[in-house]
């Protein structure tokens, strides 16, 4: 009922900076908080920032300063540019997202694929 589709990921020099997109489609009446989770191979996944409907932005201690996530609400679209990028934030970066149907309908949890992000040192 809804797809998420992550774009811009790739291979970057530590230092540099990416900007990953998520856009949202299918049945939507709102979304109600985005999310970017990465897993890098043999770690735990880990939420890497979040974003309310109200705007409120939570980040991981690991890229506070250095990632910003961001949302565009008419086009049902998250971002999160990457800066200062590090050899350790190399993972698959995947977007999540809280969608509801309806007015009245509860909030259902939504991923999409993943985008490989792999910084060099």
């Amino acid at each position: 009922q809804v797809q998420l589709v992550e774009s811009g990921g790739g291979l970057v020099q530590a230092g540099g900076s990416l900007t990953l997109s998520c856009a949202a489609s299918g049945s939507i009446f709102s979304i109600n908080a985005w999310y970017w989770y990465r897993q890098a191979p043999g770690k735990q996944r880990e939420l890497v920032a979040s974003i309310s409907v109200g705007g409120v932005t939570v980040y991981a201690d690991t890229v506070k300063g250095r990632f910003t996530i961001s949302r565009i609400n008419a086009k049902k679209t998250e971002f999160l540019q990457m800066s200062n990028l590090k050899p350790e934030d190399t993972a698959v970066y995947c977007c999540a997202a809280d969608v509801q149907h309806s007015p009245s309908s509860a909030a259902y949890n939504y991923w999409g694929q993943g985008t490989q992000v792999t910084v060099s040192s």
